[in-house]
C-alpha cells in the first residue's frame, strides 16, 4: 500500500514504514520481536498496544472488502483474487491496503479513513478481536487451511521474514506451534472462535485446498457472496492471473525485498515434507480434541488432506 497525499495531511506510505521496521527488527533478538496482548503474541515491530486502540476507531463500511486468516492459510493469494475481482467488475482500481489491519502505527488508520471505496482489507486477528463496526456492516470472508499444512508454511515464512522469531529447527516450531505459542496464538483456538459465526449472513468460509482444487467454482462463491456480477472471460482471467507461479513472479513488485516468503510452494500436502509420524499424531490428538465433531472442522476435511 502506498500513500497518498489527503487534503492537509501528512503522505502516508506504509510500504516505506515496512522497509524502516525491517531494519529495526534486524537488530533484535528473537524473543525481542514479539510480545503478548490480551493472551495472543504478535510481532513487536509492526504492532503495539497503541495499534490495536487506535485499530478499534477504524469504521468498517459496508462496501469494504475484509479477508480474515489464520497465518498462512492463503492471506496474499486472496487479498490479490479479490483484487482483481474488484478491478474487473468496477473498471478501476479499489483501495488495497497491503500490510494486514493490525500493523503499524496510529496514523495509519487516519490514512484509511480517508480511503475512497471500496477498500480491500486483511487481518489475521481473532474473529472476535475484529473491530466491531465490521461485524455488523460488513462482508468478511474467511479462509481457512488444513492445520499441517499451515504449520510447515508458517515455519518456512517465520524463518525467511525478518520480523518474525527465527527458530534452529522444525522441530522447536512444532512444539511452539502445537501449544500455540507462535505469533498469532493457537491455530486450533483461532479456527474454533470462528466457529459461532459459520452461519452469520455476512461471512463466507471457504477453504484453502478447496481454491486450490476447484478454483473457478470458489471465485464464483466469492463473486456471489460480494455481488459481483463476473463473466466466463472475467473469472477466467482472473484465475490467470492469481495462479501461484504468476504471482510468485510478481512478489518482488507486489511485496518487495521479502517477496519470495510470502509465495514459497502454495501445495497441498507438503507437511509430508517434514512431519514425523509422532508429530502427525499430536496434531491428530490435537484436533480431535478441538475441532472434530465441529462444523468447521468437517469443513477442513481433516482425514483427507492430514493423513499420511
Amino acid at each position: 500500500m502506498s500513500g497518498s497525499e489527503g487534503q492537509g495531511k501528512t503522505k502516508y506510505d506504509f510500504t516505506e514504514e515496512i522497509k524502516k521496521i525491517t531494519e529495526e527488527a534486524s537488530k533484535k533478538t528473537p524473543e525481542e520481536l514479539k510480545f503478548t496482548y490480551k493472551g495472543i503474541l504478535y510481532p513487536s515491530t509492526l504492532c503495539s498496544e497503541g495499534t490495536f486502540k487506535a485499530l478499534e476507531s477504524l469504521e468498517g463500511r459496508e462496501d469494504d472488502v475484509l479477508i480474515v486468516t489464520y497465518p498462512k492459510c492463503g492471506t496474499n493469494w486472496t487479498v490479490q483474487i479479490l483484487h482483481e475481482m474488484l478491478l474487473a467488475v468496477h473498471k478501476k482500481e479499489p483501495t488495497v491496503d497491503r500490510g494486514v489491519l493490525e500493523f503499524g502505527k496510529a496514523e495509519r488508520y487516519e490514512h484509511l479513513k480517508q480511503q475512497p471505496s471500496p477498500r480491500l482489507l486483511a487481518s489475521h486477528l481473532t474473529f472476535d478481536s475484529i473491530p466491531k463496526s465490521f461485524h455488523e456492516k460488513t462482508k468478511i470472508l474467511v479462509i481457512l487451511r488444513n492445520p499441517k499444512d499451515t504449520a510447515v508454511s508458517y515455519y518456512h515464512f517465520t524463518n525467511c521474514n525478518p520480523v518474525l522469531p527465527t527458530y534452529s529447527s522444525w522441530d522447536l516450531f512444532f512444539q511452539d506451534f502445537i501449544s500455540g505459542n507462535v505469533i498469532y496464538g493457537s491455530y486450533f483456538d483461532y479456527v474454533l472462535g470462528l466457529e459461532k459465526h459459520i452461519a452469520d449472513e455476512n461471512v463466507l468460509i471457504l477453504t484453502f485446498e478447496d481454491m486450490k482444487m476447484d478454483f473457478p467454482a470458489e471465485i464464483r462463491k466469492i463473486a456471489d457472496f460480494y455481488g459481483l456480477s463476473m463473466t466466463d472471460e472475467q473469472v477466467e482471467y482472473v484465475q490467470n492471473k492469481t495462479s501461484f507461479k504468476s504471482m510468485k513472479e510478481n512478489s518482488g513488485n507486489t511485496h518487495g525485498k521479502i517477496g519470495g516468503a510470502f509465495f514459497r510452494k502454495g501445495e497441498i500436502g507438503d507437511w509430508k515434507s517434514l512431519f514425523t509420524e509422532e508429530q502427525s499424531k499430536e496434531v491428530d490428538a490435537k484436533f480431535e480434541e478441538t475441532l472434530a465433531g465441529t462444523k468447521l472442522g468437517e469443513k477442513i476435511d481433516y482425514k483427507k488432506y492430514c493423513t499420511f
